[in-house]
């Protein structure tokens, strides 16, 4: 079972239809109660609270990006959404903010189907797939059972990967099934500091680590995400100890890609942090309007966090598919000191990668 306080199920109507529902039901502790949702039922973000219901649109849909930046391609499988970590930085914190409690999708199944069929009608085209963008991948897999439902499948599909993105140790589903083709395990990463204050109920850097190491033993192809990289008193030092960690836990020929991107909001979630948050230190940098309208450092200091990064992690290793994520053109050449151009670019490069590992 997670180790998350989850006090209350609430099943919208329907949801009980589904065998996932219904099997959800029996392994989530605290009281049970039927309602309908017109409106919000709990004050603040009602991580203790988890809401049953069936999702009304497209499971499978583009990473939505900005035409300012360069996209990786990446697609997103809406199997959730909220998150029962309750990290600083989160947009989801903005996103959902009226929207509150932990919500499973429980009609994936029923249309699994069709989401498979999607990917199969473009066997020229990569379908790099994920379901960490509006929920961690593992949080609540213990009672959502996600990796049961989608291993086997995704593992078969000779132009797509699975990619499980989590700040947790929560492997079991991922260690006990027989699937590892085309399926990636990823952790979020920070430096110890920001781990430590600003990643509420997450596991510690060397949790992550640890479980990394675990599943690169079980065969599991991993990846990793600094993002957002945050600018913070010896932060040079703390990125790199870091870096020191992975070196110290990871076989680097295993990783497919590492991400980096720098803290950016959108400026209605400057109040949320500092309700929510008032410790927090993520506010105290210089912040500029970024042509996406969301809030980000100063140009040079994206360059030194992204120049400083790419030197150590090429130090320790020269491939592991390094690349930014929402990042310009320029940033990319003189922080990388090579660009793909465009967003079409990048999604060439990595589904390079993909080809590379996996064949």
């Amino acid at each position: 079972m997670p180790c998350y306080p989850i006090k209350e199920t609430i099943v919208e109507e329907g949801a009980l239809k589904s065998p996932m529902g219904r099997q959800i039901l029996r392994r989530t502790p605290g009281r049970f109660s039927q309602k309908s949702f017109d409106a919000p039922v709990h004050n603040g973000m009602g991580k203790d609270a988890l809401h049953l219901l069936n999702h009304n649109g497209e499971f499978l849909k583009p990473c939505p990006g900005t035409k300012e930046y360069i996209c990786c391609g990446y697609q997103i499988l809406n199997v959730a959404t909220n998150c029962p970590l309750d990290c600083s930085y989160c947009i989801l914190q903005s996103y959902f903010l009226n929207q509150p409690n932990l919500k499973i999708h429980v009609n994936l199944e029923e249309n699994l189907a069709g989401i498979l069929a999607c990917i199969d009608k473009n066997p020229h085209q990569v379908f790099r797939v994920g379901t960490g963008e509006f929920a961690d991948s593992l949080a609540l897999d213990p009672i959502a059972r996600w990796t049961d439902i989608l291993m086997g499948p995704f593992s078969t599909r000779k132009n797509a990967v699975l990619e499980f993105k989590t700040k947790t140790t929560h492997i079991e589903g991922l260690t006990s099934s027989p699937h590892r083709n085309r399926i990636i395990v990823s952790w979020s990463l920070n430096s110890p500091l920001i781990s430590a204050t600003e990643e509420k109920g997450a596991a510690t850097l060397k949790q992550r680590l640890e479980a990394a190491r675990k599943c690169q033993s079980e065969g599991f192809v991993v990846s990793f995400h600094f993002d957002p990289l945050i600018a913070h008193e010896n932060w040079r030092e703390g990125y790199l100890k870091t870096i020191e960690l992975m070196d110290r836990y990871l076989n680097p020929r295993g990783i497919i890609w590492i991400s980096m991107g720098s803290l950016r909001f959108m400026p209605g979630l400057k109040p949320i942090i500092r309700k929510r948050h008032p410790r927090s230190i993520i506010l105290n940098g210089e912040f500029i309007p970024g042509l996406d309208g969301k809030a980000r450092y100063f140009k040079p200091i994206r360059m030194e966090l992204f120049h400083f990064m790419r030197e150590k992690l090429e130090n320790w290793h020269r491939d592991t598919g390094l690349y930014l994520c929402m990042e310009s053109d320029e940033i990319w050449r003189k922080t990388m000191g090579w660009s793909p151009g465009n967003s079409d670019g990048l999604k060439r490069f990595l589904d390079d990668r993909v080809r590379k590992i996996f064949g």
